[in-house]
């Protein structure tokens, strides 16, 4: 299977690519009251969601590896994947809009959407891709009951 860029390094990735935007491109401002309370808030709960995701992997013995889909051994369905197929991408998209949210740059922001395009295209739709060949219509089940982000 083919993937674009790994999730972890393409949030890296992401969060310089918003500092550079926030840095050099004029562009508009906002104050948030609390701003980094809410910033660390925000990217503190997109760490917890990420974990949550990470947990019920280990549990089921299976692989973590987002280059390696086709080696998934069992279907994770329960606990945080009730609520969301891609709990792991939902925590690094939140810890990105905390990282925009500190940075206070409407512009830094903009790079949130890309990285979820980029995401949908070259990781998750590859990803399914592998889980229905390999999970047929438990995973198509699945799918259709739980939304690709929430």
């Amino acid at each position: 299977m083919r993937t674009g860029i790994p999730p972890v390094p393409l949030t890296v990735l992401a969060a310089v690519a918003m500092w550079v935007v926030a840095r050099l491109l004029p562009n508009p401002s906002f104050v948030l009251r609390h701003g980094t309370t809410v910033a660390v808030a925000i990217a503190a709960a997109g760490l917890a969601v990420s974990l949550l995701g990470v947990l019920p992997f280990r549990r089921a013995g299976t692989t973590l590896n987002p280059l390696r889909p086709e080696h998934a051994s069992a279907l994770v369905t329960r606990g945080i994947y009730r609520l969301s197929r891609n709990p792991m991408y939902l925590g690094m998209l939140l810890v990105l809009v905390g990282w925009g949210a500190h940075l206070a740059s409407v512009a830094a922001l903009l790079v949130v959407p890309s990285f979820v395009l980029y995401l949908n295209r070259f990781q998750i739709a590859p990803e399914e891709r592998a889980l229905a060949a390999a999970f047929g219509e438990e995973y198509a089940a699945y799918a259709r009951r739980v939304r690709r982000w929430l």
